[in-house]
C-alpha cells in the first residue's frame, strides 16, 4: 500500500505557540504553573520560536516548514520525522536532540549546535482503518535535493548513518567522529570542514567539494570520491619519520639557544613550509622570532610557547592550542586559526629595537570559532579577519584595528558590542 502523504495536523497560532514555550520556560527554570510543550504532529509552519528556550520538548512528526527557530535552546528536543523544510535554525543549539527521519530540505542551520545529535534514517507509521501500518511521509515537493545550509555547524560526534544530504553545504563545519556511514552527501560542499576520525565508511561524495577539509583519522572504506575536489584536503600524515622529528628538534633547540643568548650561541631556524604535527611539544623551547611561514601545525600543542615576533603567516594552526602563549608581535597574517585555543593568549604590541612597537598581525586571518577568552589583543591588526563565531568574552582589543573584521555570531567584549551595535 503507497504511504500517506500527510495525516490531520493540529494548526497552531502564534498566540498557542509562545504560550505554550512560555510554560516550557517555567518548567525549565522550576517555576509554578510550568508544562512541557509538545508539539507533536502540530503544524507551526511560519510561527516565530527565536530565541526560545526549547530543550526537551516534542515535535515529533510537526510541521516547521519556514518556521524561526533562530538561536533557540533545542538540546535533546525531539523532531523524530519532523518537516523543517526552509526553517531557519541558525545558531540553534540542538545538542542531543533526535532528529531521525526529520527532512531539513533547504534548511538554514548555520552555526547551528548539533553536538551528538542523531539524524539517522527514521520513518513515523500509524494504523489505518483497517489496521495495516502507513508511512507517515510530509511533501518532498518536485525536488528531492535537501540543499541544507550548515555552514559552521557543529556536528561532532552527530549520528549520520543514511543521511541524504544531497547538495547540502557542510562549509567550515566542525564534524570530528561524526558518523556518516552510508550517507548521501552527493555534490556537498564540505570545504574546510574538519572530518577527524569520521566515519565516511561506504558514504557517497561523488562530485562532493572537499577542498581544503579535515581528514585525518578518517575512515574512508568503500567511500565513493569520483569526481570529488580533494584538493588541499589534510589526510592522515604517514608515520613519522624519526630522523625528521629529530632533526626538527635539533634545529628548534639550536634557535632556543639563539633566542636565549641574544644570538651568541645556536643559530635561528627555517620552519617554512614544513609538517611540524609530530613535534610532542613546543612550549620547551623558546621561539622568539621564530622563522615558520605557511608550515602545518593542525593541533599542534603550543600551550605557553614563547613565540613572539615570529613569522607564521599563512600557517595551517586550526584546533592548535595556543592558551596562554606569549604571542606579541607574532604574524598570523593569512593564518587558519579555526577552532584554535588562544585564551589568555598575549597578542598585544612586542616592544623592538628604538623603543617602536611591532603590532600582533592577525590581517586577513581565519579565526572563526576560536577561543579567544581573556586575551590581549591592543593594537593588533585585525582588518579583513573572519572572527564569526569566536569567543572575545573579557579579551582586550583597546587601539586593535578592525576594518573589514567579520564578527558575525562572535561573543564580544562589552565595549566592542556597543560600538558594532552603534555603527548598524
Amino acid at each position: 500500500m503507497p504511504p500517506a502523504r500527510h495525516t490531520s495536523f493540529a494548526r497552531l497560532t502564534q498566540k498557542d505557540v509562545s504560550a505554550a514555550a512560555a510554560r516550557h520556560e517555567m518548567l525549565q527554570t522550576g517555576r509554578m504553573g510550568g508544562a512541557r510543550a509538545i508539539f507533536a504532529f502540530c503544524d507551526l509552519s511560519g510561527l516565530d520560536l527565536s530565541g526560545r528556550n526549547l530543550a526537551d520538548a516534542d515535535f515529533t512528526g510537526a510541521v516547521l516548514e519556514e518556521t524561526n527557530l533562530e538561536g533557540a535552546k533545542l538540546d535533546s528536543a525531539s523532531f523524530f520525522g519532523a518537516d523543517l523544510r526552509r526553517a531557519n535554525l541558525g545558531g540553534a543549539s540542538l545538542r542531543r536532540a533526535d532528529m531521525r527521519g526529520a527532512s531539513m530540505r533547504g534548511a538554514n542551520m548555520i552555526g547551528a549546535d548539533l553536538f551528538e545529535a542523531d539524524l539517522r534514517e527514521g520513518t513515523i507509521a500509524e494504523k489505518d482503518k483497517k489496521g495495516n501500518l502507513k508511512l507517515l511521509l510530509h511533501d518532498l515537493g518536485p525536488s528531492e535535493l535537501p540543499a541544507a545550509m550548515m555552514n559552521s555547524a557543529n556536528l561532532e560526534r552527530a549520528k549520520m548513518t543514511g543521511a541524504i544530504a544531497i547538495q547540502a553545504d557542510f562549509t567550515d563545519a566542525m564534524m570530528k567522529g561524526v558518523r556518516l556511514t552510508r550517507a548521501n552527501l552527493r555534490q556537498a560542499r564540505l570545504t574546510g570542514a574538519n572530518l577527524e576520525n569520521a566515519d565516511l565508511s561506504g558514504c557517497n561524495l561523488i562530485g562532493a567539494d572537499l577542498a581544503g577539509c579535515i581528514l585525518v583519522g578518517a575512515k574512508l572504506d568503500f567511500t565513493s570520491t569520483h569526481g570529488a575536489d580533494l584538493s588541499k584536503a589534510l589526510m592522515e600524515s604517514a608515520e613519522p619519520d624519526l630522523e625528521d622529528v629529530a632533526n626538527v628538534e635539533n634545529l628548534l633547540a639550536a634557535h632556543s639557544r639563539w633566542a636565549e643568548t641574544d644570538g651568541k650561541e645556536g643559530r635561528p631556524a627555517d620552519l617554512a613550509d614544513r609538517d611540524l604535527r609530530h613535534i610532542p611539544n613546543f612550549s620547551r623551547f623558546t621561539l622568539t622570532a621564530l622563522i615558520a611561514p605557511k608550515a602545518l601545525l593542525y593541533g599542534a600543542n603550543l600551550e605557553g610557547a614563547s613565540l613572539q615576533g615570529s613569522n607564521l603567516a599563512g600557517c595551517d594552526l586550526r584546533s592548535a592550542r595556543l592558551g596562554g602563549a606569549d604571542l606579541r608581535g607574532v604574524n598570523f597574517s593569512g593564518a587558519q586559526l579555526n577552532h584554535a585555543d588562544l585564551r589568555d593568549s598575549k597578542l598585544g604590541p612586542l616592544l623592538i629595537t628604538g623603543g617602536r612597537l611591532l603590532p600582533a598581525r592577525l590581517d586577513n586571518a581565519q579565526a572563526r570559532y576560536a577561543d579567544l577568552r581573556g586575551s590581549d589583543l591592543r593594537r593588533a591588526r585585525l582588518s579583513g579577519c573572519d572572527m564569526s563565531y569566536s569567543n572575545l568574552i573579557d579579551a582586550d582589543m583597546r587601539d586593535s584595528e578592525m576594518q573589514g573584521a567579520d564578527f558575525s555570531g562572535a561573543k564580544l567584549p562589552g565595549r566592542l558590542a556597543e560600538a558594532l551595535a552603534a555603527s548598524i
